[in-house]
Parts: structure tokens; C-alpha cells; sequence
């Protein structure tokens, strides 16, 4: 049986906060956390998540509001991702005129309004762009509608989609202390050891231009993370001319230039990719490929400081010459093919945990689409009182 569609409007009362006085000091740096939609990050806000605070006066001179811990608060501006997410107050706290507070009444779940808000992410986005600003406001949000079953099956339902919550929570604290973990032993297997040889990094660099010309290859693209695939193929069918493109065969390098740092990386499949003639292509040779590229984004942080160049007629560019002629140290072949093989086990493990993460991060999608759909209803244990 479909459980009834209500209206959040219908169910809670729908509120704003506001912004004290900015020029005013005795409004600021006070004991009241104030929030902002810079916090509503669908999680729990805690005191560790504020960044700013008011007093009283403020508080009481102002819009502001005082917002109750337990409170779901919804981000009602931003042109980014924030607008259209929701957090969970686990502190008491005033809020801005950007966010929204919505107070439950009674015989309602809040975890479960929660996780109905959380799945209707784009479609409350795009409620958003029925006006002539792309924001939300108060009206619009009590217009949001989501079936309402029973408060037990509600209940069921928030505690079994918190389990994969938990689940993916977990899964991202490990990812991110092994990417830590990893980071740290890095830094260790480069750093200069006794043996190790002195060179140039160009040494182990021979540039190499060889153009797409009317072959058909895999379009690519480089970025802080490597070389990736587009996703497109040339073809004389396609508009877009690549005939001047360079290629990157397997094992080769290719620099290029991202916000705010070096881009590259070593070309690791075995396809030939096309990449945009403003990027530069080279042979390594004396070197291992995955270690030299390893090596270099080690370092790249401190190399990008010292010879990415910004000026005015010609943006920014890097300076090779500079970087080539730079001082490394690398030890014999056959040790750097060790390390690097004991860093490619490292990632590898560290791709596991992510495609845990993504298969995790599937799996609830598909059972908020049937819970909270009212497609499904959670079954009642046999100990449970019906």
C-alpha cells in the first residue's frame, strides 16, 4: 500500500536566521556558534565545524535566530553544490538567512526526513530554478512533498539507510588515512639515500612531437591526477579538428598545466591517446616510468612554486629549461622499479577501498529509490510488537 504524500510544509515549520551587523564589534566574537551554509554539508554540524560566533547583542539585535540541536537546516543559496543540502544542528546554534531550519512537529522522524531530503537532492536544486534567481526560500521549501508512513515504519526505514551511512562513513575515514599513510611513506621511499646517483631531470627526458595526423586514437586529457581518456574517439566525422595534436604512446610523459600547479603524467595503458598541442610529450629514457612520474608528483608542490611562471601577456606557462636542469637523485634501476612496484600495491589497495566506497554509495541510492518511494517497506523483525 503507498504510504500518503505530504508536504513538508505540512509537517514542520519552516524558519531563517540572519546576519548581525558586521561593522558593528560588539556583535562579533562571541560564545553563540553562528552557522552558515558553508557548514550544511549533508552530516552532522559539530562545534568543531563553526567558524565563527556572535553574542547576545548581536543575537538580540538582529534576525539571527537560535536554532535547537537535533534541527535539519537546509542551504538555501549558492550557485555551487551547497545549495539544496542539509545538515543535522548537533549543537545549539544561530543561523544565517541563507539557511533554512526546518523544525519537525510531532509524530514525524527526523532521521527520516533527513534521508528523504538527502535523495531529493536535484530535484530540490531544481526547484530552485523556477524564479528568476537560481535560490530557495521558505515557500518553496514547504512545498516539498515525500511519502509519509507510519512513524514506526519511518523509524525502520532511517535505521537501516543509517547502517549503510555508518558503512560509508567508515569506508572514507579508511580511505583517507590510508591516502595519509601512503602520502607520508612516499615522501620516505624518495627522499635521498646513500648510493643514490646525482642527475638532471632531464637526463631521463627526450621531447618527442609526433602529430595526430588522421589516425584514430583516444582523445586525452591531463590534469593534477595524470592522463585520462575523454571518452572520444577521432574520427573525420567530428567536427573538431585533431589533426594537430600530439600523441602519447605507452610509457611516455606529458606536461601541461593545471590551476595551480604542474600537470602531468606517464601514459600507463597500453593505447595511444591525442592530447591538445598546447601540452608537451616526452620519452623517458634511463628511468622507470612509473617511478619518474611518482617521484615528480612527490615533489611537484615544490617544483610547481619554483617554476610555474604567471605574467600578464601569457597567463602562466612553466619554465622547462629551469625544471630540467633541476638536481634529483635516483637510485639504480632495478631499486627504482621496486619502489615503484611497492607503491603501485599501495594504490592498488587504496583503489579497493574506493570501489568499496562507490559499490556502498550505490547501494544505498538504489534502496532510498524503494524505501522512501514507499515501494518497499522494511520488514518487522519477529520480536517486534506490530
Amino acid at each position: 500500500m503507498k504510504h500518503k504524500t505530504m508536504p513538508l510544509g505540512s509537517i514542520a515549520i519552516i524558519t531563517s536566521g540572519g546576519t548581525p551587523d558586521r561593522k558593528n564589534s560588539e556583535y562579533w566574537n562571541g560564545d553563540i556558534p553562528w552557522v552558515k551554509t558553508a557548514q550544511i554539508q549533508n552530516k552532522v554540524i559539530t562545534g568543531a565545524d563553526i567558524d565563527e560566533w556572535i553574542t547576545a547583542k548581536g543575537l538580540s539585535e538582529s534576525s539571527a535566530k537560535m536554532i535547537p540541536r537535533g534541527t535539519i537546516l537546509m542551504a538555501m543559496y549558492g550557485q555551487g553544490k551547497t545549495r539544496g543540502q542539509v545538515a543535522v544542528l548537533g549543537i545549539d546554534a544561530a543561523i544565517n538567512q541563507a539557511c533554512a531550519a526546518i523544525l519537525l512537529k510531532d509524530g514525524v522522524d527526523r532521521d527520516y526526513v533527513f534521508q528523504q531530503l538527502l535523495y531529493r537532492y536535484n530535484a530540490i536544486r531544481a526547484l530552485s530554478n523556477m524564479g528568476s534567481q537560481e535560490n530557495l526560500n521558505a515557500d518553496l521549501i514547504r512545498e516539498i512533498a515525500f511519502p509519509i508512513p507510519l512513524l514506526d515504519d519511518q523509524r525502520r526505514i532511517a535505521g537501516l539507510l543509517k547502517d549503510w551511512d555508518t558503512a560509508i562513513e567508515t569506508t572514507e575515514r579508511l580511505i583517507a588515512a590510508n591516502d595519509a599513510y601512503i602520502g607520508a611513506v612516499r615522501a620516505r621511499l624518495y627522499r635521498r639515500r646513500p648510493g643514490w646517483i646525482r642527475h638532471r631531470l632531464g637526463d631521463f627526458l627526450q621531447e618527442t612531437k609526433v602529430l595526430h595526423g588522421d589516425g584514430d586514437y583516444v582523445i586525452g586529457s591531463v590534469g593534477k591526477n595524470g592522463i585520462k581518456p575523454r571518452n572520444e574517439v577521432y574520427s573525420k566525422d567530428l567536427t573538431r579538428n585533431y589533426e594537430r595534436n600530439l600523441l602519447v604512446k605507452p610509457g611516455w610523459l606529458c606536461f601541461g598545466l593545471a590551476s595551480d600547479c604542474m600537470a602531468f603524467g606517464v601514459n600507463s595503458t597500453d593505447q595511444t591517446y591525442s592530447v591538445s598541442p598546447a601540452y608537451r610529450t616526452f620519452l623517458i629514457k634511463g628511468a622507470d616510468p612509473c617511478f619518474f612520474e611518482d617521484y615528480l608528483r612527490v615533489f611537484n608542490a615544490r617544483l610547481s612554486k619554483r617554476f610555474l611562471i604567471t605574467s600578464a601577456r601569457q597567463g602562466k606557462s612553466i619554465d622547462f629549461e629551469g625544471l630540467f636542469n633541476t638536481d634529483c637523485y635516483f637510485p639504480s634501476l632495478e631499486e627504482q622499479q621496486q619502489i615503484a612496484s611497492a607503491v603501485l600495491l599501495m594504490r592498488e589497495e587504496l583503489d579497493r577501498f574506493r570501489q568499496l566506497l562507490d559499490a556502498l554509495k550505490r547501494q544505498k541510492r538504489g534502496l532510498m529509490q524503494k524505501l522512501l518511494t514507499g515501494e518497499w517497506r522494511v520488514p518487522v523483525d519477529e520480536g517486534e510488537n506490530v
